[in-house]
């Protein structure tokens, strides 16, 4: 029997006692998986009339009938269950019209997302991480943590492996710790996690929740039915809107009195690490360094309290972790020169966080490599950091016109065809003591395919020219 035997017709009315899987990417893979190991009779949707995962789905699941292309002409009204992957918006048609109805057998909302599956089929603990910025690091950070203080661990969602991949290759994980973005929670009736964290919320996906408020809205979703809670006691965004039972806050500055806060204070001339007046040790123990990064380890700290680590064991990873990938990345040092890759920073907040945490920290001056696809953001918050930490910003992309319209009169500014001629034009500018930093504000996809290629483009320059600045330093 051929494939295309099971290629459903463009009007198709979804019979009774199906579920309907939508999307054929990571999640929606991930949720075709799970629904064949439940055993549930499912059919699977895409937008696309060829999505990039169609020929492993057909390889994968040759007997489950595919409907691709446009909406128009799908009824779901007698469908068990419509489970969306993260990337789909549930407010078009015909999602909309699900979104208050619910499963008789479920009690649950008969549209849900990957995380509302993951949590009805999880028997292990869960600890769940969001924000518009750094969850992936905090994600990260909370794992290895545990995982030092013994426990078996899974780590993924919205980073690596998506979470109902983890529910199969990790069967006897003890706890969960996932990042979940936006999207997954808004789909997520429910998550009722042992630890959530809120870490911060700056403008970000507004093209998918409308404004701010509706961004808000969507994180908040992480709290519902949650046992304890971390969020950002210097950004009331990340703030629960009724309190929790139990509650752990985190902030840059010294712990309210009386509290019992995650905070930094100065004790004879050195920073320090405390838990309200008990001093934990120095920042200059973690590997990472900015102050963004001691931000990510308060919260990491205190949601591994919420989770009975040790304060020994999370110490010991602060002092080893070296960060990921594309967030604040110490790719090389070239003739006293620091080259940092912070591709991850695809939105204002990333970016900004990224300043403000490595520009205290210099000797010299940051020179900032930005641009791309802008999203609608408001570039205006980069301007006064900027000129208060940079030498100079060097602007590419799509919108490196918006960015030079917000930081116009604030930072010397030179706009470049492309991300080669940005970095060519920093090796001539920065000096001894600078760091050029990669921390676009942008999305990639004018110019990369996404955000990793973008950061391991940056990479593969900057190590070429440390091979040759080596090289040349070399006696004859």
């Amino acid at each position: 029997m051929t494939a295309s035997q099971y290629t459903l017709p463009k009007q198709y009315q979804v019979p009774s006692g199906v579920t309907v899987a939508v999307g054929l990417g990571v999640s929606g893979m991930a949720i075709c998986r799970h629904l064949q190991r439940l055993g549930r009779r499912f059919v699977v949707i895409d937008t696309r009339e060829s999505p990039a995962g169609l020929e492993a789905f057909r390889q994968q699941f040759a007997t489950v009938p595919l409907r691709l292309g446009p909406l128009d002409g799908l009824d779901l009204s007698a469908a068990d269950e419509v489970v969306l992957s993260p990337g789909i918006d549930p407010y078009q048609p015909p999602f909309a019209a699900l979104l208050d109805e619910l499963n008789p057998q479920t009690g649950e909302p008969r549209l849900i997302g990957e995380i509302a599956l993951f949590r009805r089929a999880c028997q292990g603990r869960i600890a769940a991480i969001t924000g518009a910025n750094a969850k992936s690091t905090v994600t990260t950070l909370v794992g290895e943590m545990a995982r030092e203080a013994g426990l078996r661990v899974a780590v993924g969602g919205n980073l690596g492996t998506a979470a109902l991949d983890l529910l199969a290759s990790e069967p006897n994980a003890e706890l969960f710790v996932l990042e979940l973005s936006s999207f997954q929670i808004e789909t997520t009736p429910c998550l009722a996690a042992d630890s959530v964290a809120f870490l911060n919320l700056s403008e970000d996906h507004l093209d998918r929740h409308g404004d701010m408020p509706g961004y808000r809205r969507a994180k908040l979703g992480i709290y519902r039915g949650a046992s304890q809670a971390v969020f950002n006691a210097d950004d009331s965004m990340t703030w629960p809107e009724a309190p929790l039972a139990v509650q752990s806050r985190f902030t840059l500055g010294a712990p309210v009195t009386g509290s019992d806060d995650w905070g930094v204070v100065e004790q004879q001339g050195n920073a320090w690490f405390v838990r309200g007046e008990s001093p934990l040790f120095p920042v200059a123990e973690m590997r990472l360094k900015g102050r963004h990064h001691q931000a990510n380890a308060l919260a990491a700290m205190a949601m591994g309290a919420q989770l009975g680590l040790p304060i020994s064991a999370m110490r010991t990873v602060l002092a080893r972790f070296g960060g990921l990938p594309h967030r604040s990345e110490l790719i090389a040092e070239i003739d006293g020169v620091a080259w940092i890759n912070d591709s991850k920073g695809t939105n204002v907040g990333a970016t900004l966080a990224a300043i403000e945490g490595l520009g205290p920290a210099l000797s010299g001056r940051l020179v900032l490599l930005a641009g791309g696809v802008g999203k609608g953001a408001d570039f205006r918050p980069l301007a006064e950091p900027l000129a208060r930490y940079a030498r100079e910003a060097i602007l590419f992309g799509a919108d490196a016109d918006k960015l030079e319209a917000a930081l116009g009169g604030y930072v010397n500014l030179i706009q470049v065809a492309d991300m080669q001629d940005a970095m060519a034009h920093a090796r001539r500018i920065a000096e001894p003591g600078d760091a050029v930093l990669l921390s676009p504000a942008c999305a990639s996809l004018d110019q990369f395919i996404n955000y990793l290629a973008r950061g391991d483009a940056f990479r593969a320059w900057v190590e070429r020219h440390a091979d040759r600045s080596s090289l040349d330093k070399e006696p004859s």
